[in-house]
């Protein structure tokens, strides 16, 4: 190998090292289609449950496309009046209406999203009605409705309530699937 080789090696080298972070920048840009499959209930598993509209959030932030699809137990969540004590005491809220933002939660949402701590929502009801706003699509597992026998026009306005093969068309055509 002669000197001219070697130096055009060097060359092509310091060119890739400098142009691969930049593509593999540009990769990270491409906005995304994001499915957050949120299967606990609040009253099986808060943290799972109270996980998911930050991480909706975090990913609307950085331009992608966020769908949540409730499902299983976290169905009984999102219905108005589920169960017999909410049903009597209070059947015009769901379990997500009456989970309040930690104000701790509150303050630190605030700093890590640049908005005024008045415009973070202060329950989790209405985290997923300003997630709506943000343009994340809610879906609800209208079959799991069935087998909890929960009337899907009791479900929180935010929620769309989907057959199965909806259902499916969102697991198999998401680019990434995150489970709670």
């Amino acid at each position: 190998m002669n000197r001219w080789t070697g130096i055009f090696f060097v060359l092509v080298g310091l060119t890739l090292g400098w142009l691969w972070p930049t593509a593999a920048e540009a990769q990270q840009a491409v906005p995304q289609r994001i499915l957050i499959h949120m299967k606990t209930a609040l009253s099986l598993d808060d943290a799972q449950i109270c996980a998911v509209p930050n991480v909706a959030w975090t990913a609307v932030k950085a331009g992608h496309k966020v769908e949540i699809l409730v499902d299983a137990s976290a169905v009984t969540s999102v219905t108005k009046g589920f169960g017999w004590f909410s049903g009597i005491f209070h059947p015009e809220s769901t379990a997500l209406d009456r989970a309040p933002l930690p104000e701790r939660e509150r303050q630190s949402l605030s700093e890590q999203m640049g908005v005024p701590l008045d415009q973070v929502p202060h329950d989790y009801g209405e985290y997923f009605d300003f997630l709506k706003k943000l343009g994340v699509e809610i879906y609800g597992n209208r079959t799991m409705m069935l087998l909890y026998k929960i009337d899907p026009r009791k479900v929180a306005v935010a929620v769309t309530p989907i057959p199965l093969d909806r259902m499916l068309q969102l697991l198999t055509s998401a680019d990434r699937v995150i489970v709670y």
